[in-house]
């Protein structure tokens, strides 16, 4: 049973209390006030009728509480009768026997029903599932939770950061996954023991939003524990380093961050570097807070992409065509990334850049296979920050998925993309810290050097 519905059990056993409190009172006066007396007893049966149907539909018939439930029924049919004859009953009495009955069903259903706790999971983005589904699977193989995933939908924004277009991920998942619609879950209602979130940004990211239903501060009022993993892995910082802090600063100072009640980061030298910028912000006197709250015990995205390296990767038949030579023998594939701060930081500079790797790539490919793998928000980011060079980005896409030299990878799944590919090329990013996992070659572009 969901505490959400054990805290129903609860109430009842309140009740016959308030009930049965009733009747010693109507018995303890001078003039016994049989009839309203009875009428206590007759809803206190009544309701314990109500608590055994109750009970059985979610632990079946014959439970424990329900025999209990049983006896306090004849116990009230009993003094029903007592207090209806010529020789009565004494308020002491009845309160002997009823309270007996009354703890009895308290202890059977504290020790013989078994709560369930409730784990709810809300992806927005396909994507970056694999923050979230280390820690999903563990809940979904224990009996004793309830485990919900249940994805979220989100926005794009205009130039005015206003809420465009609503997009919705939830046909993208995993089919061992089971999806449960947003619209159909009753947060209220059920109450989960935990929310796992992955987006911490609320309405504070110009380039995306999900809806605000689901903004943290929002989210805290239906569950007893808000968790926010992120759906990134960072650079180890030198908590030394005034600039590798500042930049952290960015990330420790979300609203996911801040409203979370826990806060599972990368690693115990990433927990310290949150905190030290969470108590630069708030003062000294919150450090227990965040502390307390923050947790460096390891992001879910490294468990996914080890579990996933042992397993075989379904390679769609239009990338094998591009990847094998004629021989029969495997090209070198290299994952090349275009991250969203990169091109807006660097602008046309970065438009150039992407053009002068392509004609390289194009010139090698009968050795080298390149999969390309953009960022899913950059369409949107330039859309709604940078329109200028919109049209350019859009056809060197279009050019470059027409010319079918090279992968295009839109997929979900970047794992995939991660272990079948021989070395890293492109922008910072948390990839990195994911290639050097597994140990494989990186490299990092300069906008600044072009080779054609």
């Amino acid at each position: 049973m969901r505490k959400s519905r054990f805290k129903q059990v609860e109430n009842y056993i309140e009740l016959f209390r308030k009930l049965c409190e009733g009747v010693y009172q109507e018995l303890d006066r001078k003039d016994p006030g049989i009839q309203k007396a009875c009428e206590y007893l007759e809803m206190a049966q009544q309701k314990a009728i109500d608590l055994g149907n109750y009970i059985e539909e979610t632990e079946g018939e014959g439970h424990k509480t329900v025999s209990h439930l049983e006896e306090f029924c004849e116990v009230l049919f009993q003094i029903h009768e007592e207090i209806q004859s010529d020789r009565g009953l004494s308020a002491s009495s009845a309160k002997v026997r009823i309270e007996h009955c009354v703890n009895n069903i308290e202890k059977s259903a504290h020790s013989d029903i078994k709560i369930k706790k409730v784990a709810v999971f809300l992806p927005y983005k396909a994507s970056m599932w694999d923050s979230l589904e280390s820690v999903w699977m563990k809940a979904r193989d224990d009996e004793n939770v309830d485990d919900f995933v249940i994805p979220i939908p989100y926005f794009e924004r205009d130039a005015e950061g206003g809420l465009k277009e609503m997009f919705y991920e939830g046909n993208q998942y995993p089919k061992y996954v089971p999806v449960t619609d947003f619209q159909k879950f009753d947060f209220e209602g059920v109450h989960p023991d935990e929310i796992y979130i992955h987006n911490p940004y609320d309405d504070a990211n110009y380039v995306t939003s999900v809806h605000p239903f689901f903004y943290t501060e929002n989210l805290k009022k239906f569950t007893d524990k808000l968790i926010y993993i992120p759906y990134f892995v960072l650079s180890e910082p030198n908590l030394d380093n005034e600039a590798e802090m500042d930049h952290i600063f960015n990330f420790a100072l979300t609203p996911g961050v801040v409203y979370s009640d826990e806060v599972i980061l990368q690693s115990e030298n990433m927990k310290k570097a949150y905190v030290a910028c969470l108590v630069k912000h708030f003062g000294e006197d919150s450090r227990d807070v965040w502390e307390n709250k923050i947790k460096g015990t390891g992001s879910p995205k490294f468990e996914r992409l080890l579990r996933a390296k042992e397993e075989e990767q379904d390679i769609p038949e239009e990338w094998k065509k591009i990847i094998m030579k004629p021989d029969g023998t495997r090209k070198k594939i290299v994952f090349y990334n275009t991250g969203v701060v990169a091109i807006l930081n660097q602008e046309q500079k970065m438009i150039d850049k992407i053009k002068d790797v392509f004609a390289v790539f194009k010139e090698n490919k009968d050795d080298v296979a390149l999969l390309w793998r953009p960022h899913p928000l950059i369409e949107a980011t330039l859309q709604s920050m940078v329109p200028e060079i919109l049209e350019q980005y859009r056809q060197i896409v279009k050019e470059y998925k027409e010319e079918g030299w090279g992968i295009y990878d839109d997929s979900p799944d970047m794992n995939r993309a991660i272990i079948i590919s021989d070395a890293y090329y492109g922008d910072g990013s948390s990839i990195v810290q994911l290639y050097e996992k597994l140990e494989k070659p990186i490299m990092i572009q300069n906008p600044e050097v072009l080779c054609q």
